[in-house]
């Protein structure tokens, strides 16, 4: 395997464990992973909250870590990038306003790289246009926008997540097992165990 160069889009309060465990995991294997949020350069933190499942309709939002940030947004040439994270949250609904990231969420899907997103992060999908005809999981509250921007929404398990084509979604944090090692599988990175 060739380590690859992955961009993460993220912003404040972006979902603590949504952004903090996969930079963490795709940086173990061997992946070079560049976090970024608009108007913030390399070394500078975005706040996250920690969103929880406690029986409740919908779910509870806490404080969670700073998230320091190791490359700048001003910088960021999408070509540059083999692929695209995007965490979850309250972070893509103010996010997908920047028509920059609108841009760069395009090019990936144009260039037809791999691009994995989890709970909200479809909200930046469906606002860059790239879900027409193709399904997608998100969390739940989500399912109207992935359906107004043509997509299919995929219902399924808190805990697991889909792939069709470039894209990787997952509902929630709870699926980090099950779409880390889908994205893994596009990344053409192989796991083996001695």
């Amino acid at each position: 395997m060739s380590a690859k160069t992955i961009l993460m889009l993220c912003g404040d309060f972006a979902e603590d464990y949504e952004t903090m465990v996969p930079f963490q995991a795709l940086k173990a294997v061997g992946h070079r992973v560049d976090a970024v949020c608009p108007d913030k350069q390399a070394g500078d933190s975005i706040a996250t909250a920690i969103h929880d499942f406690e029986g409740d309709q919908t779910y509870t939002e806490k404080p969670g870590h700073r998230f320091a940030l190791n490359a700048s947004f001003a910088d960021v040439d999408p070509a540059r990038y083999d692929a695209l994270v995007i965490p979850g949250g309250r972070a893509p609904e103010y996010l997908r306003l920047d028509d920059r990231v609108i841009d760069i969420v395009r090019h990936f899907f144009a260039a037809d790289k791999p691009v994995a997103a989890v709970c909200h992060g479809a909200q930046l999908l469906a606002a860059a246009g790239v879900l027409e005809g193709r399904r997608c999981s998100a969390y739940p509250a989500c399912r109207p926008e992935v359906e107004l921007a043509g997509g299919r929404y995929a219902d399924i398990a808190v805990d697991d997540a889909i792939t069709e084509g470039n894209l990787v979604s997952a509902p929630a944090w709870p699926a980090h097992p099950a779409w880390i090692g889908q994205f893994l599988t596009l990344l053409g990175t192989r796991i083996t165990h001695q």
